[in-house]
């Protein structure tokens, strides 16, 4: 899989989704409450939160799925409450679990679905076929979904959202529960949509694939949008750079913190950790050191990750799923 990030097309300045002043209740709970955000065309928006915060209320209101209380929205041109039936037209959804027709083989769900969407039989066959090659289900094709493992299940509901050419998709924690290799796969099919020109909005569990697919980010909380940016404008909101100094003389550490009290030292280490937030500062703290007369073996810069910046904005730990603790995850709670 290629480690860059989806690039922006031509037609990203326009802005596919425009939600305004959005408010949803459950009894007294207010799941959305004021909810502003914009997805530019061509573009994958990461959505993250912790528990509860209502991105998949969000999700559920831009598919028609469910009507908001108050405030706007339009995606691909479409208003979510006056035009549904159009706007299911040109949409695509991968909810938390997936929803195949048990009864029915991978490459006929396809084809379903495809038919629904009004392409012709050929075309629908077509593209049944190009998706199961490309989750790698050309093998299971003619098995019932019944017979199929989760995963398996999970990349056929995945192949049917995007089945459609949908110019707009919304992917709601998308890989939960899938191999690393699989994962892969559907990044690939996310960024070659996107280098196509379909937009995406996308609720992870996954640090990682926020950082990998997503061209800006948007943190929910308590119904609210609380940040939002590119990763390494959060990143820099929440304390920019960390400066590391391992000096030649571990003995000397301490003496180093005492020059620069800004500074924390990492005994265990032997690394003195500076924050900074310009190069100005970081060539000022050098030269007080090497005035000082300290003599430094190795020096290195570090950003904040997604982890401590999810941390730094909602004041919560991002979980470490059972399944997957080489990744870190926010958990997510169906609003």
């Amino acid at each position: 899989m290629t480690s860059s990030k989806v690039t922006r097309t031509a037609g990203a300045g326009r802005v596919a989704v425009e939600v305004r002043g959005l408010v949803k209740h459950y009894g007294e709970t207010r799941a959305l409450d004021g909810v502003d955000l914009d997805v530019r065309q061509g573009t994958v928006l990461g959505v993250l939160g912790p528990n509860g915060a209502g991105k998949t209320t969000l999700v559920r209101i831009l598919s028609t799925l469910i009507a908001p209380d108050a405030g706007s929205a339009r995606v691909a041109g479409y208003d979510v409450v006056a035009q549904p039936r159009q706007l299911r037209r040109v949409i695509g959804l991968t909810g938390q679990y997936a929803s195949v027709d048990d009864k029915l083989s991978g490459r006929e769900n396809l084809y379903m679905i495809g038919r629904l969407l009004d392409l012709s039989r050929k075309e629908a066959r077509r593209r049944a076929d190009e998706m199961l090659e490309r989750f790698s289900l050309t093998d299971a094709a003619k098995r019932p979904a019944l017979q199929y493992s989760g995963g398996m299940r999970r990349r056929l509901d995945l192949a049917a959202s995007m089945i459609g050419h949908p110019a707009v998709l919304y992917l709601d924690e998308p890989t939960t529960g899938l191999d690393p290799r699989t994962r892969n796969e559907v990044w690939e099919e996310v960024q070659r949509m996107v280098a196509d020109g379909a937009t995406v909005l996308l609720t992870t569990q996954y640090m990682e694939e926020a950082e990998q697919l997503a061209n800006e980010l948007t943190v929910f909380d308590r119904g609210r949008v609380i940040a939002s940016g590119r990763v390494d404008e959060l990143k820099a909101k929440v304390g920019g750079r960390t400066l590391q100094i391992r000096p030649a003389d571990p003995g000397q550490l301490a003496a180093m913190a005492r020059m620069l009290p800004q500074s924390t030292p990492d005994p265990e280490t032997s690394v003195l950790n500076v924050a900074i937030r310009s190069d100005e500062q970081l060539t000022e703290v050098i030269g007080r050191l090497g005035a000082g007369g300290f003599a430094i073996a190795g020096i290195s810069t570090h950003l904040p990750s997604l982890d401590e910046v999810f941390l730094a904005i909602t004041g919560q730990k991002a979980s470490v799923p059972a399944q997957d603790r080489g990744a870190s995850e926010l958990e997510e709670m169906v609003a």
